[in-house]
Order: C-alpha cells, then sequence, then structure tokens
C-alpha cells in the first residue's frame, strides 16, 4: 500500500501555511487565503451574470424604485427613466472565461440632487454571511473582486453595507482606459460594531454606485455607523448622456487575498438564483404551467411546486397582465380566461393559483393551466 507524505504549502512571504496535506491525504487551508468549510467561497450569486429568468437578455429601463434585473442584481433609482440595464449590452467582448455580463447605460445627462442615488446592488442572504462574524470583534476581513468597464475614466465608487442601512463602508475603485475590461480589487476589514443579520433576512448590500449626492456618499475607506452607497467625488455615470458601465465576475470571499473567480455548474447556479426568483414562461407553442382542478364552471385552481425550496413564501404572482395571455387545458380543448390569473396562497416549496373563465369547465374536472402565446410567464419572488 502506498502512503501519502504530510506536505505544507505556503507563500514564500508568508510563516503562515496555506494549504497543509496529512499524512492520510486530508487537505485543510490556512493563512488569508483560508476557505470556510462550510460555504463556497464566493458569497455573490450569479457572479458572472449569466442567469437572467425574468429579461432573457432584453433592455429594461430603470424604475424611481428597486428594480431586479438580472437574477440577484437589482437596480435602485432617485428618478426613473435615467438609465437602461441589459445583460450583455453594447455586444462588446467580455473579459477571458466568461460570456455574459451586466451593462448599464445612461439615458441622459443627469445632475444628481443631495438625496439621490443610483446604483446596482445585490443583497446576501444573512445565511450566507453568518461566518463573517461581522458586529463582533471576531470580524473576518473580506475581498470584493471583479471585473469592471466604462466609457468613462477616474475614480468610482460604492459601498458594502449592512440590512438596517445603519452602518457601511464606502470604497473606491480607479478605472484607467476606457472602454477597456479592467479587474479590480478591494479589501476591506470586517465591522466590529452595529447588527449584521445571519438569517434569511438582509444580512449584507454591495453596492455599486451610478452616482449619488453628499447625503449617500462618503469617505471611502472606513465603517461608519450611516447608510450610505458610494464614496464622496465618485464618477457619476448617470451625468453623461450615453456613458456606459459594465460590470461581471463579481466575487466576495473572507480574506485578504481575491482568489481566482469560482466557476459554478449552470444548473447548480440556476438553482441558487430560484431560491429567490422562480419564473415559468411559455415557448413556442402553447405549454402547460402546472396541474389543478375545476372548482365551479369559471374557475380552476392551480398549484405549482418550486424547483427549490425558495427564501420566503412569496406573497405574490407575477405575469404579464393580460387574460388572453392564459387558458385552461381541459381534455377537450382549452378554454380562454377572462380575467389575470391572481394569488391565492403559497409555502417556501410551492403557491396555488386561480385561472377564471367566462364559462365552459366541467366542475372536478382535472385541469391544466398553460400560457395562450410566446413569452406568457407566471413568477414568484422571494427577493430580500
Amino acid at each position: 500500500m502506498s502512503t501519502v507524505k504530510a506536505t505544507n504549502f505556503q507563500n514564500a512571504s508568508s510563516a503562515t501555511a496555506n494549504m497543509v496535506t496529512d499524512a492520510s491525504g486530508n487537505v485543510s487551508f490556512g493563512g488569508t487565503a483560508a476557505m470556510s468549510s462550510s460555504f463556497l467561497r464566493n458569497r455573490i450569486i450569479n457572479g458572472d451574470l449569466r442567469i437572467d429568468q425574468r429579461n432573457a437578455g432584453a433592455s429594461v429601463t430603470n424604475t424611481a424604485t428597486t428594480l431586479y434585473t438580472l437574477d440577484r442584481w437589482a437596480a435602485n433609482a432617485a428618478q426613473a427613466s435615467k438609465f437602461t440595464i441589459q445583460q450583455n449590452a453594447g455586444s462588446v467582448t467580455p473579459p477571458s472565461g466568461f460570456v455574459n455580463y451586466l451593462g448599464v447605460t445612461s439615458s441622459s445627462a443627469y445632475s444628481v440632487l443631495s438625496t439621490d442615488s443610483f446604483d446596482v446592488r445585490q443583497i446576501i442572504e444573512g445565511l450566507n454571511i453568518s461566518d463573517f462574524n461581522w458586529g463582533t470583534a471576531s470580524a473576518a476581513t473580506v475581498t470584493l473582486s471583479f471585473w469592471v468597464r466604462s466609457s468613462l475614466t477616474g475614480t468610482f465608487g460604492g459601498s458594502l453595507a449592512n440590512g438596517a442601512f445603519n452602518r457601511s463602508y464606502p470604497f473606491t475603485y480607479t478605472i484607467s482606459v476606457a472602454n477597456t475590461w479592467e479587474q479590480k480589487t478591494v479589501t476591506i476589514a470586517g465591522d466590529t460594531s452595529g447588527t449584521w443579520l445571519t438569517t434569511n433576512g438582509r444580512g449584507l448590500y454591495v453596492f455599486f454606485g451610478l452616482g449619488a449626492g453628499s447625503t449617500l456618499s462618503g469617505t471611502a475607506g472606513a465603517w461608519t455607523g450611516s447608510g450610505l452607497v458610494t464614496a464622496t467625488g465618485a464618477v457619476s455615470v448617470v451625468g453623461t448622456n450615453g456613458a456606459t458601465w459594465y460590470v461581471t465576475g463579481v466575487q466576495l470571499e473572507a480574506g485578504t487575498v481575491a482568489t481566482p473567480f469560482e466557476r459554478q455548474i449552470f444548473s447548480n447556479q440556476l438553482a441558487q438564483c430560484q431560491r429567490y426568483y422562480y419564473r415559468v414562461t411559455n415557448v413556442g407553442a402553447s405549454r402547460p404551467y402546472g396541474n389543478g382542478f375545476v372548482s365551479s364552471t369559471t374557475v380552476a385552481d392551480f398549484f405549482q411546486p418550486y424547483p427549490v425550496t425558495m427564501r420566503d413564501e412569496p406573497s405574490a404572482l407575477e405575469q404579464t397582465g393580460t387574460a388572453a395571455n392564459y387558458n385552461v387545458l381541459t381534455g377537450t380543448g382549452s378554454v380562454a380566461c377572462s380575467s389575470v390569473p391572481v394569488y391565492l396562497q403559497s409555502t417556501t416549496w410551492g403557491a396555488q393559483y386561480r385561472f377564471t373563465v367566462a364559462s365552459g369547465l366541467t366542475t372536478g374536472q382535472a385541469v391544466f393551466s398553460r400560457g395562450a402565446v410566446t413569452g406568457a410567464y407566471l413568477g414568484w419572488s422571494a427577493e430580500l
């Protein structure tokens, strides 16, 4: 029988072993590049922007609120119609090893007001940062890394903040060459103060600023007891008409070292996204969504199981908003809806909804719900 020799591997500039193998072949990690045994390294979901359930690559215009776009990524804005956001906007070549990116394009030359904020953000669930120990003396240092490209140059900003938005750390990064992908790394000492949720609630905001006023900007490089989304003096993307800002390869991990981007099998990444949002969309010929039964000649109730357990119980049903887009499929044909589908109730593993028709159903009959046109969808959100 062959034996395994115990071996230590370490950086030449460090006295701490980064990887250790024992005589049985077991591997452990240490030093500043240590990886948590409880989680994957990257706490960002869909950091390479491959998943876009809501828009399937189509461009959307920001609203004067928080608008979820590519999965797990939201656009927030104080004013509507100031920029568009799209998977692979502008159709530029991504950095080597990536296929997709999130692209923002400014729609005007807007001068931000003192209380304005425009940003792209991801909110990380508290369960996924519990090992950071933030809010304690043992708070872990983290490193944020990403690839970014813009038509503008200069000092850009962002921040990390807690779920209550009363603790934040503004940071800066510099884009040196216009319209060129550059990789950035920001290392942040963990916050030893404040309240940081470790439940299924809002654990940590990651903000990329697109322009903000003085109320939501602050000095970079230090924790502060207020909610800020970017650093003072950062470039305002919405301040230049037609300006672009693209990002991909976003990774947030414990430690002081930015390790290579953590690749995931597509199906695993999709399942992570579906914990927060799930959509069934009619493609091509009309196809059934879920099965149900007829409770009266005009009403059919359906149940839709989710592919994964959702973060929380969705409280609404999203759909395209036109009754003609949906019908009830019976054993002898289909009956068009007379009103849009409505939400009934849900759990974290499935939802019940209702289709209403003018007439033509048989009480007690088993039926299917389906879309009548390409693109008709039903969706459930458990976003933070």
